[in-house]
């Protein structure tokens, strides 16, 4: 333990010891007005008993979870030889018919879910590579299969048959549902090429949703929103936590933003990878629809009191939603110089949990399954109705 972590473990117990020696002497000191019941001080101190065990157990787990948190250094030390430069050359073809090559860069992991040391990175990385490899901090570079791949959350699992296994340590992956706002998030990659470069953050906001390239017209959701500076490189890198461990994969930035990163959770690595190991690919729940979260301003060109919600567009042709009698809008409104349909159904809850905006709903669909039913509570004109949807599965 750090000499601040002790410290840190030290101060809530002498705060303990202080108040049990204030409330023991308060006891003990009779009021002037008041006797002593005997019966009530027995209570009393069994009341104390039970507080100062409680604030013990407490204390307890604060100096558990300093003890297991490491320094920047400590936690780059432990993950840098899992940590890969995946690299490679993406053909293109001109009017002639010539072929050019441009090089590709970016980063990838070691894990080990399924009894096999594989290495996870962005699909967007390897997508149409040719003479792809791995490359380990140490300088050794091994080539690669690819194993599966998912487009729809950026993932890519990557076979390295011919690396030793001693090579191959795989990093520890954590829950990211535990994951707050504020938390330390630590990022590891190769941005530009600067090899096993380390940058850190906080967590900025959870559950987004993003538009990439490689997934068109769908969001990739469930998306944690950083503020580790992440660049060209640093894709399919690990995202870690205080405590070394991955809750993430760092995957996106917004062009000119300060700071505003995204990375693919690990929720979304545990819930796919067996699948994209065992398959090659992975299926995605479908509602078929498209939609616009509301606001006061939308609200009110629309004529409507509800603030919140999804405002359904359009419903696609005999998808999900269409044959569970969703309805999307039929008047044109234009607000802030963006032109949206009014008129349509407004999703208000799935499974009795709230949809605010865009964001809420692609990350809750990302949980279900295909064939699988939701109630989805809608408001219609003036009234809420809750109409049960069977999945489909993603086109």
């Amino acid at each position: 333990m750090s000499e601040s972590a002790i410290r840190a473990s030290i101060f809530p117990l002498l705060i303990l010891l202080l108040v049990t020696g204030m409330y023991v002497g308060h006891l003990l000191t009779p009021s002037p007005q008041v006797s002593i019941n005997e019966t009530a001080m027995v209570q009393r101190i069994g009341a104390l008993e039970s507080q100062v065990s409680a604030l013990q157990s407490q204390l307890n787990e604060f100096q558990t979870r300093n003890m297991s948190v490491q320094s920047l250094n400590e936690i780059y030390e432990a993950v840098k030889g899992s940590i890969v430069t995946v690299s490679g050359l993406l053909p293109s073809t001109d009017i002639f018919g010539r072929v050019s090559y441009t090089s590709v860069l970016g980063s990838g992991f070691v894990v080990n879910l399924t009894g096999e040391p594989l290495v996870v990175t962005n699909y967007h990385v390897v997508d149409g590579i040719v003479n792809g490899s791995v490359t380990f901090i140490d300088g050794d570079a091994y080539p690669f299969q690819v194993v599966g791949l998912d487009k729809y959350s950026d993932l890519a699992v990557l076979r390295v048959a011919l690396a030793p296994a001693e090579r191959l340590v795989p990093l520890t992956i954590a829950s990211s549902s535990g994951l707050r706002v504020g938390d330390l998030v630590i990022a590891v990659g190769n941005p530009y090429g600067l090899e096993s470069t380390m940058t850190s953050g906080i967590v900025s906001q959870l559950n987004r949703a993003i538009q990439t390239e490689t997934a068109g017209n769908f969001n990739i959701a469930g998306v944690i929103q950083i503020t580790a500076p992440i660049n060209p490189g640093n894709s399919g890198g690990p995202l870690l936590d205080a405590y070394g461990m991955v809750v993430g994969i760092t995957t996106a930035i917004i062009t000119g933003s300060q700071n505003v990163g995204f990375a693919i959770s690990s929720d979304t690595i545990l819930r796919e990878f067996a699948t994209l190991v065992e398959t090659g690919t992975y299926v995605h729940p479908y509602l078929g629809i498209t939609g616009y979260p509301l606001n006061f301003a939308t609200s009110s060109a629309l004529g409507i009191n509800q603030t919140w919600g999804v405002l359904i567009q359009t419903v696609v042709d005999d998808g999900p939603a269409a044959r569970a009698g969703l309805m999307g809008g039929e008047q044109s409104v234009t607000v802030g110089g963006v032109q949206i349909l009014g008129g349509g159904d407004v999703i208000l809850y799935i499974d009795g949990v709230k949809i605010k905006s865009m964001d809420d709903l692609s990350s809750y669909l990302e949980t279900r399954s295909p064939g699988q039913t939701i109630n989805v509570t809608i408001l219609r004109g003036a009234s809420e109705k809750v109409i049960p949807v069977t999945l489909g599965v993603r086109p």
